[in-house]
């Protein structure tokens, strides 16, 4: 289903618009995954955000399935990031018979929760993962809506070698299924474009880190040309701020986990003119643009503020998990699952269908930079 400029006056009286509902009504649940608090709590809220307008929006519309009209609603729940609390998080949804599940952000989560998913028969859409071990454990309800890992450290890599011309190169990440596999990526798209690059150092930090000054002082002796962080932005946004106090003049690199709007506050006066350069994994294509710009405009409207990072991806894989049960007719997991596995859905995001692993097909990357603290675009890859 193509998103609908009308839904920016929907989404704000959905409440009003909402049809009523009768008592032999479908209710179908759908249930979200993400770190609600904790340092990625901004992430976590903008991809509930995303999902809550996707139900918003098939409530108002009186979306039917199978001759049934439907009533979606949205179980939210924390996983704080920690692949504990996520185990625990899928377990409280699978006890809550949910239908499908939109998440999880951070890829630890995911992968700590996905054989749960699996063993109960419910589809587990990631918006957010990156990594590939994520789809790589067998399991046929594991899908993703953004491309991996390989494809994004890969392509950051590349780009370090052919557009920043980086002769010596220093790596840090902070220990996450995410972020060492962002930065064991990024090293081999490096090699690839050129093995003679020298790596001058490889240090590590926690998600959880605020100082980094012993990591900086080793790294300036080294000169290096880029500096690679394979994390989130709560961690990235100091770093910089102690980059610039040290007088470490490198370019700093990351993937998705940097490149959101909320890193221009995290870094202050660490985040100078074209200094970051980061990919997103996803992106839209010139034929796709007014969808996800009047998606944006939508978002803004409710939430009074701009989308921070995955919120489309949330909005779509709600939407797609909805289309693949009105082909099947039914909000059942284990009758729909098989239309999910062959979907084609045209989202805001772009069009959504997945390869036997579940991994998307044809994932777009958007590189971007920063100046004058805003985040630009500076192009989309295929």
């Amino acid at each position: 289903m193509q998103f609908k400029s009308s839904f920016i006056s929907l989404c704000t009286c959905c409440m009003l618009a909402a049809p009523l509902y009768a008592a032999d009504d479908l209710i179908v649940r759908i249930g979200h995954a993400g770190p609600i608090s904790g340092p990625s709590a901004h992430l976590g809220k903008d991809n509930e955000n995303g999902a809550k307008m996707a139900i918003e929006e098939l409530n108002a519309k009186g979306t039917m399935i199978g001759g049934k009209k439907v009533k979606f609603e949205l179980l939210s729940e924390d996983d704080a990031s920690d692949p504990k609390q996520g185990a625990a998080v899928a377990e409280k949804l699978v006890d809550a018979k949910v239908n499908g599940v939109v998440g999880h952000l951070n890829s630890s989560t995911s992968i700590a929760s996905a054989k749960i998913y699996s063993v109960a028969g419910i589809p587990q859409i990631s918006p957010a993962t990156t990594s590939p071990v994520y789809t790589s454990m067998g399991f046929k309800t594991t899908f993703r809506v953004v491309a991996n890992d390989g494809q994004l450290g890969g392509t950051l890599g590349r780009y370090a070698v052919q557009n920043l011309n980086a002769k010596t190169i220093a790596v840090i990440d902070d220990r996450t299924a995410y972020g060492q596999g962002v930065a064991d990526e990024f090293i081999k798209g490096v090699k690839a474009k050129n093995p003679s690059i020298k790596f001058a150092q490889r240090q590590y930090t926690n998600d959880k880190a605020t100082d980094f000054n012993a990591i900086l002082t080793s790294i300036k002796a080294s000169k290096p040309d880029v500096i690679f962080y394979g994390g989130m932005d709560s961690v990235a946004g100091p770093m910089l701020r102690q980059m610039k106090a040290l007088e470490i003049h490198a370019k700093f690199m990351g993937g998705d986990g940097i490149c959101t709007t909320k890193l221009p506050e995290l870094a202050g006066d660490g985040l100078g003119d074209h200094l970051v350069y980061c990919a997103e994994a996803g992106g839209v294509v010139a034929a796709q643009k007014k969808a996800s710009d009047d998606f944006r405009a939508a978002y803004k409207k409710r939430f009074g503020m701009d989308v921070v990072l995955y919120a489309p991806y949330d909005y779509d894989a709600v939407m797609t998990l909805a289309d693949a049960m009105q082909q099947a007719k039914s909000s059942d997991p284990a009758v729909y699952l098989p239309f999910l596995q062959k979907i084609n859905h045209k989202g805001v995001t772009g069009d959504i269908a997945f390869d036997k692993k579940g991994d998307i097909k044809d994932g777009t990357l958007t590189l971007f930079s920063f100046q004058a603290g805003k985040k630009e675009e500076l192009e989309v890859i295929k």
